[in-house]
């Protein structure tokens, strides 16, 4: 026993305070692990390295194609045919078809106006004008408060849309990397479309490819580190189930 006055008191609180800060470190490694996991769905919500490759790779077996054999049709049908390859060897392996079937639904829509109009830069048409608008559609989100990278990620996190009105940290985070977004995103078009109107097929589908994965990459680390910092995400509740039991008679 203390001979100092309180000394017994101080000595019983002792544990009480380490407990405390136990529970408060304890708490703060939860809300830091939550926050990386949250974090780590960025890559998963953008098909990860293989989508971005899948969206890719046709592009540059277009452009290849093209300084070989110096036809439309020839290049169009190389691009559709290896957007078509990899559907079927995500289907065969059972994964995710979302992203190589977008890239088909792109690739099919360049390929047919490239070989409509018998100009090869036509083939990049429809992936500048996809990347106006995507750039365009997440200034707006950001802007009304429903910003894309949150509705994208939120089904994957479980928070669904809670970040909206219960978690104005998360909401403010995924508004800063949608805004990240807009500006990484749209940087491309700025350097494409010019380039689109001088015919010259070679450097626009040289610089499409060598603009594909490397923006996409720097947009999704920039948006896991924008997550880190944000609160942890609050996860979804199921509706209530209403109450069925028969009432008392009065």
């Amino acid at each position: 026993m203390s001979n100092h006055p309180g000394g017994e008191t101080a000595a019983q609180l002792d544990p009480v305070e380490t407990a405390a800060g136990d529970a408060v470190a304890r708490e703060a490694a939860a809300r830091e692990a939550a926050s990386r996991e949250a974090a780590d769905t960025v890559m998963k919500a953008f098909g990860g390295v293989r989508g971005m490759v899948d969206m890719t790779l046709p592009g540059l077996v277009f452009i290849v194609t093209y300084n070989i054999t110096h036809q439309v049709p020839a290049a169009a049908w190389a691009a559709l045919g290896l957007s078509g390859l990899f559907v079927v060897a995500r289907l065969a392996r059972r994964e995710t078809v979302q992203h190589a079937f977008s890239g088909v639904f792109g690739v099919a829509i360049g390929a047919w106006i490239s070989m409509k109009t018998g100009k090869a830069e036509n083939f990049y048409l429809p992936g500048l004008l996809w990347n106006v608008g995507y750039a365009v559609g997440l200034a707006v989100s950001a802007l009304v408060r429903w910003p894309m990278i949150g509705l994208m990620l939120g089904p994957i996190t479980g928070e669904m849309f809670t970040w909206r009105k219960q978690n104005p940290g998360r909401l403010a985070a995924y508004t800063k990397a949608t805004w990240a977004w807009v500006v990484i995103m749209g940087i491309k078009p700025l350097i494409l479309f010019p380039l689109y109107f001088t015919h010259n097929v070679n450097l626009l589908g040289w610089l499409k490819v060598a603009l594909g994965i490397p923006p996409m990459l720097l947009a999704m680390y920039v948006t896991w580190q924008i997550l880190l910092k944000a609160p942890p995400p609050i996860k979804a509740q199921p509706d209530d189930e209403p109450d069925e039991r028969p009432a008392r008679d009065g």
